[in-house]
């Protein structure tokens, strides 16, 4: 029999961006899994959170985005992206997960259910224990498909991995030259109910550059984008105790450089819940060598003797700078070459430094937290 995942990720595959794979995936899993709307979005591999660029299939212009995000995080859910990222099986169809009791969800009770929305399928698109990116796909009542079957699931979970393999390739940093006149950070200030209250300029300029997707007015006068708008709730969530996770995540502008979006519930009068401060910047030295252990799929030993390497540290020095032997070094590198697509020292030192602007780091990043256990 042939294999139906052969169906979705050939056309996936010869993708150029992560847009167009976001959009050849959706167009080959709709013969197999047939869905009436779609939502796919990159996710920060770091906290999960969503980021750029995001495709909205059938939904209008995504109006209802900030409301689904808002329930996502600040509401009492049943499958949250944030479980799935960390089940065995990176998918789940929410009418199964609640025997066939859908509003047992407040995400189906307040928004999708007046949609018409019969059921949701959810996953994460996930590659060595990190989500870089998030579907889910929505079945109406009057499209008389039933809820998602089991094995519709399995297909959707299926397509986890290589999916997310293309994504991690796709967040590579661009060949660009370096930006020495990047802005000053950027600040936006939210009250508590979620409206932006407040903005400085150089927040301004950091917008004017980022990629397009869903937005929404504020009464500043320009629209906020929803990765932005999920960061300044993920913040609140944080505050009020749901979450124990970071509100951060990194967006690519239109011009190939990475931005650092993080987030921070301030305190108000009395100890109550102050405004949301959101600060927008340049991704600094240290965010993009994270950025680029986890693009090329670095373990954190593997990060530490690449920049042992750029500094020109030889294997004996390396080995004895990291308590480890010369022969252990060499299969490093041996692994990283491969995972970089690289021959020689030369060439590594090349590609992460001349392509990608990564300026040497005085000591190795210990970043073992995020890129996975050291070996």
């Amino acid at each position: 029999m042939t294999d139906p995942r052969r169906s979705v990720l050939p056309t996936a595959e010869r993708a150029a961006d992560a847009l167009e794979l976001f959009s050849r995936a959706s167009a080959g899993l709709r013969r197999l899994v047939p869905f009436d709307s779609a939502v796919w979005t990159s996710a920060d591999p770091e906290t999960g959170l969503i980021t750029a660029p995001m495709l909205v299939e059938n939904a209008g212009l995504g109006e209802g985005c900030a409301a689904y995000w808002e329930s996502e995080l600040l509401e009492e859910n049943v499958l949250p992206f944030s479980e799935l990222a960390r089940a065995v099986v990176p998918a789940a169809g929410l009418r199964a997960a609640t025997g066939d009791l859908p509003a047992r969800s407040a995400r189906f009770r307040r928004l999708l259910l007046g949609e018409g929305v019969h059921d949701e399928l959810r996953a994460v698109l996930r590659v060595d224990g990190r989500p870089w990116g998030l579907v889910s796909l929505f079945r109406t009542v009057d499209s008389g498909t039933g809820a998602f079957r089991p094995d519709e699931v399995a297909l959707l979970a299926d397509q986890s991995r290589p999916l997310a393999s293309r994504l991690r390739a796709f967040a590579r940093p661009s060949r660009t030259t370096p930006d020495t006149g990047s802005p000053a950070p950027g600040l936006i200030l939210f009250d508590a109910s979620g409206q932006a209250t407040s903005i400085n300029d150089q927040a301004r300029q950091h917008l004017s550059l980022l990629p397009e997707g869903p937005s929404f007015p504020s009464a500043l006068g320009l629209a906020l984008p929803i990765w932005l708008i999920g960061t300044a709730l993920q913040a609140r969530a944080i505050a009020d105790g749901r979450d124990h996770g970071d509100a951060r995540m990194r967006i690519q502008t239109t011009q190939g450089r990475w931005l650092i979006c993080h987030a921070s519930c301030l305190t108000g009068p009395g100890g109550r819940p102050g405004p949301v401060a959101l600060v927008i910047e340049p991704a600094a030295a240290a965010d993009l060598a994270v950025l680029i252990a986890q693009a090329y799929g670095l373990t954190s030993r593997e990060l530490q003797i690449t920049q042992l390497i750029a500094r020109g540290v030889s294997t004996a020095e390396t080995a004895a700078t990291l308590f480890i032997s010369p022969h252990t070094v060499r299969d490093h590198l041996k692994t990283i070459f491969t995972k970089t697509q690289v021959t020689s020292r030369g060439e590594l030192v090349a590609r992460l430094l001349t392509e990608h602007y990564w300026p040497a780091l005085p000591e190795p990043t210990r970043i073992q937290h995020l890129c996975g256990p050291s070996r």
